[in-house]
């Protein structure tokens, strides 16, 4: 009787839990990165297969997520970016930089399950990590000439640390 009682009682509580929210994202051209290539150039493709633009040669103010699908911290700081970017759109471009994937498609779910709606560039062979280093996730912060001005290694704790980050470092205040 008391497990009778016991499963009655946790059949009521899981259907009084709200489902979890489902977010969406989408690939987004990159057309609206704005870079300088050169011949010494990393350039990278964008992750919906529309034109990329050179890393080395961006132009801010900007923000440059490096992630990869496979990353723990990489999804749990998604949250986020997403937060940021709803307050940041048209001040601060944001920028993803998807690293190390076994395919294409595997960056391309990743954006769609954790509700990107952000340009991310895609780097099918390991050439960025000349520029950017080895270890996601990394987050550069670009001035509007380009210059990098800060660089954060590892997650981000909450959005309040993303914007304080982008006034220190950027000048733009959110």
């Amino acid at each position: 009787m008391k497990r009778l009682i016991i499963a009655v009682a946790l059949l009521l509580l899981a259907g009084c839990s709200s489902p979890a929210e489902k977010i969406s994202g989408q690939l987004v051209s990159c057309s609206s990165i704005t870079s300088i290539t050169t011949a010494k150039s990393i350039y990278l493709g964008c992750l919906d297969g529309s034109s990329g633009a050179s890393i080395d040669g961006l132009k801010g103010p900007a923000i440059i997520n490096v992630w990869g699908s496979w990353c723990g911290p990489c999804k749990e700081e998604m949250p986020i970016f997403r937060s940021f970017y709803k307050k940041a759109k048209g001040n601060v471009a944001l920028i993803g930089v998807d690293v190390e994937e076994a395919s294409i498609e595997d960056g391309r779910s990743f954006v769609k399950d954790n509700g990107i709606t952000w340009p991310n560039l895609f780097d099918a062979d390991g050439k960025s990590r000349a520029y950017f280093g080895m270890g996601v996730p990394v987050t550069w912060f670009i001035a509007a000439d380009g210059t990098v001005t800060y660089k954060h290694i590892g997650s981000l704790k909450n959005e309040i640390e993303l914007i304080t980050l982008t006034s220190k470092y950027l000048g733009v205040k959110l």
